[in-house]
């Protein structure tokens, strides 16, 4: 093995400067790569990390000796979502919680760094008096799921009503009152779901990676293969042209997947600006680990090395038709067959099916296409040679037919990214799904037997924080007949005088009416903004000990959350597969001129003008472009139609017209970078010994 690498680096070295080049193109291939497949590989370990972090506020009931009682609400502030856990000891000397020095005294409070901040900044009867009693200290960064994130943690008696109070009222189901053993907690359902749409999006980054990854194996192919057959032909044996090619191919691959790794490493303070989930990240959260990295590193090098192993095959048996630049056999229809019956297992999938089914089934269709592809290539170029009536189509057709495999590698990147794009803007639903938010109306679930009396003291304490509003008991709400207190922000009673009329006797000198007991139905008197709304909370807030006041804007929070994240998802899954489209559109455009740089030279000698030349260059990558840039997209939607909630509507048509526009921008712009190369392997049209 050591006398192999010796001698693949002897090669590296003693190839010259086109040598380097060829070498250089493989190293950047896999530096971009490396760093994406990184990226990548840490979104599932980073929603792992939250997942873990956010489990001890899902409490497990104890099994046995219990030493704490713990309870979860939801409050709101500024439409940003606050958790706050309730506890209270049982026994002397129970654990605390993640992030606490020590478990919470009775009447002490413990705040998250963003919402100290933010009950510092606000004025404190829209959030601070939510938290009343002395600050106990910080909620560290091992119990957040994410830096900004909004948490607070109460301490409370044993016998207090507030940890061991439930209310089924609260949106989504989020209130909890549990006798504990501990705070191990298992992931909530929210933290679940966000893993399966992290496996999804890694599917759709990763597998396009490792295509590319592999195809960097074979840039600038036909030279390498022209020098081993010398070398096979001359008397070396096929386990020596094997072990060169191999240590050459792995001594490029490994420094450019250090330099990948690099790569990431500088990218990840700018990757945690990401806002996914309600936030951003923390740098350790966006770092793979020892482990995942050193498996990057070790795979992305055997990928490329196993890749110009098998690309070797026609050198190790053939080498004299390697020699004579003879045609390799056509492939069979049997490529093509394989990718039909994936798609045929797509219509019996469903979003019940798990995301391991899903992601292998998309990862098949990806491989699939991506062994169909030079296929239809070839395909491409026998209807465009059989079709051309003139110079440039006749030579990009045969340029087709000679090497599709080629030619696919240049247009893989876009028609797999056609492939993701065609996916995921049919996931992509929109807002208006979930119809108008209404944030100005709220309720809180009382007990029936003291309703007249809470409501009472509703309007007493809506008045004194001087919010206008309606009230109305309502039957039906929480458990046990309780009932529920609806409180309309901003409107005034039937027959009060407006705002105008209001403002008249004010300055009159006359007292107007705050009062608060009008019917919720009433005309609307006061613009409800965000700081109505928290004032409201805050007069509210333990009007019911265990009930917060929720709105039907809050039971859509997630919701639109979970949309808003799906776009992010969306936006940040084409920018990955973009750079690899561009990115290999560019090199491999680079490194097929380089492959025939004395076919051009030849044909520059012949009298062909250049113009030909790079117009025969050019649409031997637009034309399979246009056809199979057209079917990844479509197989992308028949892929996603067993999930997709609604149709193509225009937000997803233009993002998929988008994609379409710098797909085809993408191409053309790598590929002009190859014009200058072409310029300078055919300005000595003279054959050169190689």
């Amino acid at each position: 093995m050591r006398a192999a690498l010796g001698l693949g680096g002897r090669l590296l070295r003693a190839g010259g400067r086109r040598g380097l080049l060829s070498a250089g193109l493989t190293a950047v291939a896999v530096t971009v790569c490396t760093a994406l497949l990184l990226f990548a590989v840490s979104a599932n370990v980073a929603f792992a990390g939250r997942g873990d972090r956010e489990a001890w506020r899902n409490p497990v009931p104890a099994k046995g000796r219990a030493v704490a009682v713990q309870a979860v609400h939801v409050d709101y502030v500024r439409d940003r979502r606050i958790t706050v856990v309730e506890l209270a000891a049982l026994e002397p000397g129970a654990p605390p919680p993640p992030g606490l020095d020590r478990f919470p005294a009775p009447g002490e409070v413990w705040l998250s760094p963003a919402l100290a901040e933010l009950a510092d900044e606000l004025p404190a009867d829209q959030l601070a008096d939510r938290f009343a009693g002395r600050r106990g200290g910080t909620v560290g960064d091992e119990a957040l799921v994410h830096p900004g994130e909004l948490v607070a943690v109460r301490g409370w008696a044993p016998d207090s009503p507030v940890p061991a109070g439930k209310g089924a009222d609260e949106p989504r189901g989020e209130v909890a009152s549990t006798r504990i053993s501990d705070f191990a907690g298992e992931p909530t359902p929210d933290a679940q779901g966000y893993r399966i749409l992290a496996l999804i999006a890694s599917v759709l980054m990763a597998v396009p990676l490792l295509v590319f990854g592999g195809a960097a194996a074979r840039l600038t192919v036909a030279r390498r293969d022209q020098r081993l057959a010398a070398l096979r032909l001359v008397g070396a044996t096929p386990g020596q042209v094997v072990a060169m090619t191999a240590a050459e191919a792995v001594i490029t691959a490994f420094a450019g997947a250090v330099a990948g790794t690099l790569l990431y490493v500088l990218l990840i303070p700018a990757l945690t600006g990401i806002e996914i989930a309600g936030g951003s990240w923390f740098a350790a959260d966006l770092w793979p680990g020892v482990p995942y990295t050193l498996a990057v590193l070790a795979a992305v090098p055997l990928l490329v090395g196993l890749s110009a192993v098998i690309g070797l095959r026609r050198v190790v048996v053939g080498p004299l038709g390697v020699a004579k630049r003879e045609t390799p056999p056509g492939m069979r229809f049997v490529r093509v067959a394989v990718l039909l019956a994936v798609l045929a297992v797509v219509p019996t999938l469903s979003v019940g099916s798990g995301g391991g089914v899903i992601a292998v089934v998309l990862g098949l269709a990806f491989l699939s296409i991506n062994l169909a592809g030079p296929w239809v290539v070839g395909l491409i170029g026998r209807i465009t040679a059989g079709t051309a009536r003139g110079p440039v189509r006749l030579l990009a057709g045969r340029r087709l037919v000679d090497d599709p495999r080629a030619a696919w590698r240049t247009v893989s990147g876009v028609a797999l990214t056609g492939f993701v794009a065609g996916f995921v803007v049919l996931l992509n639903p929109s807002a208006d799904l979930l119809g108008e938010a209404d944030a100005s109306r709220l309720r809180v679930s009382i007990p029936a037997a003291r309703a007249d009396a809470v409501a009472a003291e509703a309007r007493e304490r809506l008045a004194a924080a001087g919010v206008r509003a309606g009230t109305e008991v309502t039957g039906g709400g929480g458990e046990g007949g309780g009932k529920v207190l609806v409180v309309a922000l901003g409107v005034r009673e039937a027959g009060a005088p407006g705002k105008a009329e209001a403002g008249e006797k004010a300055g009159q000198g006359e007292k107007t009416d705050a009062r608060v007991d009008a019917p919720v139905d009433a005309p609307v008197d006061a613009p409800v903004d965000a700081a109505l709304v928290d004032r409201a909370r805050t007069a509210l807030d333990g009007l019911v000990p265990g009930r917060r006041a929720t709105s039907t804007a809050d039971d859509d929070r997630f919701g639109r959350l979970l949309i808003g994240d799906i776009g992010t998802g969306t936006i940040v899954v084409l920018t990955v597969s973009f750079l690899v489209a561009v990115v290999s559109a560019g090199i491999t455009a680079v490194s097929s001129v380089l492959d025939r740089r004395q076919t051009y030279a030849l044909l520059r000698l012949a009298g062909t003008p250049l113009k030909v030349l790079d117009r025969a260059r050019r649409a031997e990558t637009l034309i399979p472009l246009a056809v199979m840039g057209g079917g990844s997209i479509a197989v992308g939607l028949f892929c996603a139609l067993p999930f997709a909630i609604t149709g193509l509507d225009a937000g997803g048509l233009a993002t998929l017209l988008a994609c379409v526009l710098l797909g085809f921008a993408g191409v053309v712009g790598a590929g002009a970078v190859s014009a200058p190369v072409l310029r300078s392997v055919t300005e000595n049209p003279a054959p050169r010994p190689d």
